[in-house]
């Protein structure tokens, strides 16, 4: 009975921190205050942040004065800008980081890209606080289920 009291407060604490876990996201505004835009460095900006999976980017700038694409490591390095459709464009776009890993996005309007308005990230796996058990408690006036044991039968065959 004890066993099964423990398990169901574990169960108990485990689904109550849930929502706590779930809703550490962050939200990153890409440039912070500069936004999408030219003649920031997006790299140094990056450097010290700590992205995790859930975490959310946000680019913000004027519509359409500049575009955001998702893109692979090629496509980040040569600029190569995938086909417009795939274009975010709203000025408040914001990007769920879904998947652990490298991630890159460039700006697609003219030469943008290559001078500067792109930015890689690593993501990092969603890392999960442990949590921990509770311990047993007893109800007023019942002892532990350890202390009803006062003797040990399965020693009493062991011979050292």
């Amino acid at each position: 009975m004890a066993f099964n009291r423990g398990f169901v407060l574990f169960l108990l604490a485990a689904a109550m921190s849930a929502p706590m876990m779930m809703s550490s996201a962050k939200e990153f505004i890409v440039g912070d205050d500069s936004g999408w835009s030219l003649g920031f460095d997006y790299q140094a900006w990056a450097v010290d942040k700590n992205f995790q999976v859930g975490d959310k980017l946000v680019f913000k700038y004027q519509a359409g004065a500049h575009t955001v694409f998702k893109v692979n490591g090629t496509g980040f390095q040569s600029c190569i800008k995938p086909p417009a459709n795939e274009a975010l464009t709203t000025g408040d776009d914001t990007i769920v980081l879904a998947t652990p890993g490298k991630k890159w996005y460039i700006c697609g309007v003219g030469n943008h890209c290559d001078m500067g308005q792109k930015l890689t990230i690593v993501v990092q796996p969603l890392a999960l606080s442990p949590i921990a058990a509770p311990s047993p408690s007893p109800l007023p006036g019942k002892p532990y289920p350890w202390k009803k044991v006062a003797k040990r039968p399965f020693l009493k065959n062991l011979h050292w």
